[in-house]
Order: C-alpha cells, then sequence, then structure tokens
C-alpha cells in the first residue's frame, strides 16, 4: 500500500490496484475563508498541480462536505464518472453536482475489490458537535494489503477505541492537527494521538490534517515531541505535504 498525503486530510491510497482519493481540497493557498480568525485557508500551498493528485484515480472517497475536505477547486476538477463513496446524507448534495455513481457507504460494501466498512466518530464534542454535524470514518481491507483505519474528522472517543480493538488494523490514520472552535476540540491533537498509539500497540499510525488550517494549533513537531516523551514515537509516521509512505 502507498499511501501520499496531498495536503490537509487529502490522501492518494494506492492498494490492490486501485487508487483512492479522500477528501479532496485542490484549492490554492489562502482561497478559503479563516476558520480560526488567523489567516485565510489552505494556509500552505497544494504541493502538486491538481491533474497529478487526480491522476490513475479509480475511486473517491468523500468524508463530509466542509471545505476543508471537499472545495471548490476540487469541485471543479473532479471527474464526474468515477465511483464516489460518501456519508449517508450527503448523496443527494454530491448527485447535484453531476457526480453520476454516488454511493453512500450505510455499513459495509466492496468496490472495486476493496472492502470498506463505515465507523463512527465524532466532530468534537457538547455543542461544539451539533454545529459541526457528521463526519464518517471507515477500515478499508484487500487482499494482500495491510488493514486500515482511516479515523476521519473526530476526536478520540469509546467508538473509535472500539473499532481499534475489534478490527485490529494494521495502519491506523489520524487527523491530529488539534483544530478547536470556542476551545473545543474539533479533531484529536498529539495528547489524543498517542493515546491512540497505546491503544493499538501492533498499528502505524500514521497522523494527517496538520499544519495547513488557521484553526489546527498541534504542529508536527509538536506530535512527534508528545510521542517521543510516551516511548511510541516508532510506530508513528507523520508524512510532509507530498510525501509518500510505503506501508507493508
Amino acid at each position: 500500500m502507498n499511501l501520499t498525503l496531498i495536503r490537509n486530510a487529502t490522501l492518494r491510497l494506492e492498494l490492490a490496484g486501485q487508487t483512492v482519493l479522500i477528501d479532496p481540497m485542490l484549492g490554492e493557498r489562502h482561497t478559503l475563508p479563516s476558520f480560526g480568525g488567523l489567516e485565510a485557508n489552505p494556509t500552505v500551498p497544494l504541493p502538486v498541480p491538481p491533474d497529478a493528485a487526480l491522476h490513475g484515480v479509480t475511486l473517491l472517497v468523500v468524508s463530509h462536505l466542509h471545505p476543508d475536505h471537499l472545495d471548490a477547486a476540487a469541485l471543479a476538477a473532479l471527474p464526474r464518472d468515477l465511483p464516489l463513496l460518501c456519508q449517508p446524507g450527503d448523496e443527494a448534495n454530491l448527485r447535484g453536482h453531476d457526480f453520476q455513481h454516488v454511493t453512500p457507504l450505510q455499513d459495509s460494501l466492496t468496490l472495486q475489490g476493496l472492502t470498506f466498512t463505515r465507523t463512527a466518530g465524532e466532530h468534537g464534542s457538547g455543542e461544539i458537535l451539533s454545529r459541526m454535524g457528521h463526519a464518517m470514518g471507515f477500515t478499508l481491507r484487500a487482499p494482500g494489503e495491510p488493514s486500515l483505519y482511516w479515523a476521519g474528522d473526530t476526536v478520540l472517543i469509546p467508538a473509535v477505541r472500539e473499532t481499534i480493538a475489534r478490527e485490529q488494523p494494521d495502519v491506523i490514520v489520524t487527523h491530529s492537527g488539534g483544530a478547536a472552535l470556542g476551545g473545543t476540540l474539533i479533531i484529536m491533537d498529539a495528547a489524543q494521538t498517542v493515546d491512540v498509539l497505546r491503544a493499538a500497540p501492533d498499528a502505524t499510525v500514521v497522523a494527517v490534517h496538520l499544519e495547513s488550517l488557521d484553526h489546527c494549533a498541534t504542529t508536527r513537531a509538536d506530535l512527534r515531541h508528545a510521542a517521543q516523551a510516551a516511548g511510541v514515537a516508532a510506530r508513528l509516521l507523520v508524512p510532509q505535504d507530498g510525501e509518500t509512505l510505503t506501508l507493508a
């Protein structure tokens, strides 16, 4: 399995002869409004042209409709004839943008030899959670490939721990930038990512959703320091934008 971080949560996964593009945010720097009152987003440039991010893609996944997971530039660039997986409730919106093969991931399904199973998460807590709406995660399995748990935009809740314990994934992708609204975390920070590493002692954790939005306070250096202090840094990968990891 090759995993390429494009930027933020935008990933390319190459496995079992397929190329999956997850949560495409393909706009140039400063094409989205500020989320934290500091700077327009994204705060960093796209490391590759949009056509390079899209090259060879056979399947799209859009976990939710926030603009840092599907922006106007992606909507302009994405082919409309590719299969697209989304969370239930978002399919009408996506079909309204002329995507021809939209499938809500209700539970578990196999597409092009890849088996996706939707997982629970919470994009914040308390009053902030009701404002943020739903966002899905998923597990992904394919013959001869590492099993993957893509947690998505969630804080660390019991359901995340239960998924780790039940699925025993080889690879876990966390959104670890510590984004917060009104002082409330809406994705994981360094401490919660370290807790994921502790909960999955045999897994490699790949931390993304870092250093690209103005409300994400956790840096790559923060995360590596926290993992080192906890003695779990050997199993943590924190890719740079544009970097490809080969996961066995």
